[in-house]
């Protein structure tokens, strides 16, 4: 037992979790994830966390990935005690501040997969914003359900089934 311990203390000294980053120009983009899909599924969902360090507003305005026939920014709205979700046609970014898409809340859909998401998947696609332009990132993909991105799900050296 201590021996279990101690190895899982050091591979975290070692290998401390962090999340996967992308920048474009001042926009930074925090551990883009998606969740897996059950059998069967036609469409995913993926979160992203922008933060913009400066510079003037700008907009999560679209996003492509040849792993679905389309991809979308959608958000989630309850009205009058029903949630739907629904695309829109961009996402404001303010100056200094940030943008995070969730479960529950802004999202990417991806709709007509070609394939299904796998726990441990990397899924690429391109985000484009207004003034910014455009940036290739990789979704890690989650367990179905999940929550938020796992804490080991991105480590150096450690390979996820």
């Amino acid at each position: 037992m201590r021996f279990a311990i101690a190895a899982a203390l050091a591979l975290l000294i070692v290998a401390p979790a962090t999340a996967h980053e992308y920048k474009l120009g001042d926009i930074e983009i925090v551990h883009p994830w998606a969740r897996a899909t059950p059998a069967g599924a036609s469409v995913a969902v993926g979160y992203i966390k922008a933060l913009r360090n400066g510079g003037a507003e700008d907009a999560l305005v679209g996003v492509s990935a040849d792993v679905a026939t389309k991809a979308q920014v959608h958000e989630t709205k309850t009205e009058s005690g029903v949630m739907a979700m629904r695309p829109v046609a961009s996402l404001t970014l303010a100056a200094k501040a940030s943008l995070e898409l969730k479960p529950g809340g802004a999202h990417i859909m991806f709709t007509g997969l070609k394939a299904p998401f796998k726990p441990g998947d990397k899924i690429e696609a391109t985000l484009t914003f207004a003034h910014a332009g455009s940036v290739k990132v990789y979704f890690l993909v989650e367990a179905v359900g999940a929550a938020e991105p796992g804490a080991m799900g991105d480590m150096p050296g450690m390979e996820m089934k």
